[in-house]
């Protein structure tokens, strides 16, 4: 394929060869939407180049393996063909969320930490005197028996109320997000592939929110000449299209998604790499490729006033470095008192995650 290039491969030889193969072969699937006889002919040719398999375990072994642990069944429309199923759409979305944040534990409420203390959901290290309305299952026994200890002594043991230490709790937010992702041809133009890491960001924002953060929302839509939602699931599918870039209709989406939640924390993330060049008016779609249409970029600056008085701050992820559509952009994040990226394919998911979780930390209301 055009556009890909791979460089040397050192495998990890402390793993097992179907886990070292597993990997790869997940990778493989991000970039080729999902297509298992594709990545396969890939993992081939780099089998051949650097010698991934041995004599002792080989392409075919590991083809098996993959049958047996479920993660490709047969397709059943194409003969000899095979498709992922549910498993390894699950493990890609976790190999994304670990490739761009780390791994992180699953937390059963969630913790979007906020600078306040009171009555939350989470006990923090920090500790005060107890006081009247706190509830008891806030006290600290251990410190609180040591302090009676010390204040009446063991042979006339009594404990008080000013003996008693209560643990603060954290409050934590639930905030409602949705991420856009432009689909639109320029994401793969000039020999440059950029939809590939925006859906590895994709993957693994979902993956953290549904893990870490089970009480949040995430939807997920994409948008081209129009805009429509998309399933966690349907992710690593997702394909560039002959469109022009519509950043309207996702918005004008975007803000229907969130006047439905009941979250008092509402945000939207926005990951693109072009200028707005399409409309819809009815039924005809009104478009111009050619440097910024003042018709589209005004319908977009009165969205992004929108959001702003609906309190639905915008994250633009801008990946371009044209001037003139950063100037767009920064004229756009100012009209929503929002916030804009311009990042490399490289540092986007970090970018995301660290503007995640700092938005929780204060956005308490």
């Amino acid at each position: 394929m055009i556009g890909f290039r791979f460089q040397e491969f050192v495998p990890d030889d402390s793993l097992p060869p179907f886990e070292r193969l597993l990997d790869v072969f997940m990778q493989l699937l991000t970039y080729t939407s999902g297509d298992v006889v594709e990545a396969l002919d890939w993992l081939n040719q780099l089998d051949n180049e650097y010698e991934l398999t041995s004599d002792d375990y080989g392409m075919g072994d590991f083809i098996e393996d993959l049958r047996k642990e479920g993660y490709i069944k047969e397709d059943e429309n194409v003969r000899g063909g095979f498709s992922i199923s549910a498993k390894s759409e699950q493990t890609i979305r976790k190999k994304s969320l670990e490739e761009i944040f780390g791994k992180l534990r699953k937390s059963g409420k969630g913790n979007h930490k906020t600078s306040f203390t009171g009555s939350g959901d989470e006990a923090s290290a920090d500790q005060r005197p107890f006081m009247f309305g706190d509830s008891l299952d806030q006290i600290a026994f251990t410190e609180s028996f040591k302090n009676a200890q010390i204040q009446h002594g063991i042979g006339s043991f009594r404990m008080t109320e000013n003996d008693l230490v209560v643990r603060e709790k954290e409050y934590k937010t639930r905030t409602s997000t949705v991420l856009m992702i432009d689909i639109s041809h320029s994401m793969i133009l000039y020999g440059e592939d950029r939809i590939t890491p925006a859906k590895k960001v994709a993957m693994a924002l979902s993956e953290l929110i549904t893990t870490k953060y089970p009480k949040d929302t995430l939807d997920i839509i994409v948008f081209g000449n129009d805009a429509w939602p998309i399933e966690i699931k349907d992710l690593p599918y997702l394909k560039v299209g002959p469109y022009h870039t519509n950043t309207v209709a996702g918005l004008e989406l975007a803000m229907n998604i969130l006047r439905r939640k009941k979250n008092p924390n509402k945000q939207i993330f926005m990951i693109t790499d072009g200028k707005p060049s399409c409309l819809k008016e009815g039924a005809r779609y009104y478009k111009n490729s050619f440097g910024l249409d003042r018709k589209i970029v005004n319908k977009c600056l009165n969205l992004s006033a929108q959001c702003r008085r609906l309190k639905i701050p915008i994250t633009t992820f801008m990946i371009a470095q044209d001037s003139y559509l950063q100037q767009f952009v920064r004229e756009f994040t100012e009209v929503n008192n929002g916030k804009a990226y311009f990042s490399g394919l490289s540092g986007l998911g970090e970018y995301i995650f660290e503007d995640f979780e700092r938005g929780k930390r204060k956005n308490l209301r």
